[in-house]
């Protein structure tokens, strides 16, 4: 396994993140730590999660599988870089009491310490805004992330699905507080497939010192070779997949890809990892195994190098926006 640096932290941590998702609503708890078990014993160090997954009546579920892994072991949360979210709304029914949701001071500290309690550890590395909250000013949220800083609950604090702008605002009001870190990383969607975080997102994380965690890789499978996998009877795509693949022009280019990437003897879902790991910025995409052998799919990513003429035949068959203004302007 390769590592790096976490943005301008001096936390290192794996090229490849583990993403915990499909613990418990498509992988049961024995297989949940063994793919825990094999990740841990290829290098990967870390493990992202939220407090909501596991979704429905069974939110905060996947936080109990990982927390019931940690108490095999006490190397195990020794050795993890643990990663959780916070923003939604933890209501089975959907129907959140009044701040019991989003980012105010009062729901982080609830929210940080049941995350703790399913976790069963006393610590969160890096503590993750799930979502912008519009009505909640950054210096309420840095105050109540300072507390938990000065009690060792959090270590750093990272956002997730945040536009360039607001990690400007997050890390320019951290700075004029003073004695804040500030962001340190941001979780976006980005792939071949959607590279818009290009404009703005990607130079903006780069200019405060944060890691960049690309999620859905793959772009819900989309990029694993979907196609090729279908005439050979194998799974059908289905979500924001199947939605493209209905796009004659869109399904024409995803048969491009596959078919460039035949020619160079790649497997569709290693290559499209590894191009994220070229990408400036990156500090390890999510990849969110249901199976031991998407796991081993997956860890062969790193060792990849694609060549220039690949890399090349990607970007045209996935050109990028373009740097921001010029994407849009003159």
């Amino acid at each position: 396994m390769r590592y790096t640096q976490l943005g301008r932290t001096g936390l290192k941590v794996s090229r490849l993140v583990l993403g915990t998702m499909n613990f418990g609503p498509q992988t049961d708890e024995p297989d949940s730590h063994a793919i825990m078990d094999a990740a841990l014993d290829a290098g990967i160090n870390f493990f992202d999660t939220a407090n909501v997954y596991g979704w429905g009546e069974n939110k905060g579920r996947t936080e109990e599988i990982i927390g019931n892994w940690f108490a095999k072991s006490a190397a195990h949360r020794d050795k993890v870089v643990l990663a959780t979210k916070v923003y939604g709304n933890m209501a089975a029914d959907g129907d959140a009491w009044p701040n019991h949701d989003k980012l105010s001071a009062v729901n982080i500290r609830r929210a940080v310490d049941a995350s703790l309690k399913r976790l069963r550890t006393d610590y969160i590395d890096v503590y993750q805004f799930h979502h912008i909250d519009r009505n909640t000013p950054f210096d309420e949220i840095w105050q109540a992330i300072d507390v938990l800083v000065q009690q060792g609950k959090v270590l750093y604090a990272g956002s997730s699905n945040f536009p360039g702008y607001k990690i400007a605002q997050a890390n320019e009001t951290a700075a004029r507080r003073g004695g804040t870190i500030g962001l340190v990383s941001e979780q976006c969607l980005y792939n071949l497939a959607e590279r818009r975080a290009e404009m703005e997102v990607i130079p903006a994380a780069q200019e405060y010192g944060l890691g960049v965690i690309p999620w859905s890789p793959l772009h819900g499978g989309l990029l694993g070779g979907v196609i090729k996998k279908e005439a050979q009877g194998g799974r059908r795509a289905s979500g924001r997949a199947a939605d493209t693949l209905a796009d004659p022009a869109k399904r024409a280019q995803i048969q491009a890809y596959e078919d460039l990437l035949e020619k160079h003897g790649l497997e569709p879902g290693e290559a499209a990892l590894s191009w994220l790991l070229t990408r400036p910025g990156v500090t390890g995409p999510i990849v969110g195994p249901r199976t031991a052998e998407q796991l081993e799919s997956a860890i062969r990513a790193v060792e990849l190098d694609l060549s220039e003429d690949v890399l090349a035949g990607l970007d045209e068959i996935f050109p990028g926006p373009g740097p921001s203004p010029e994407a849009f302007a003159w």
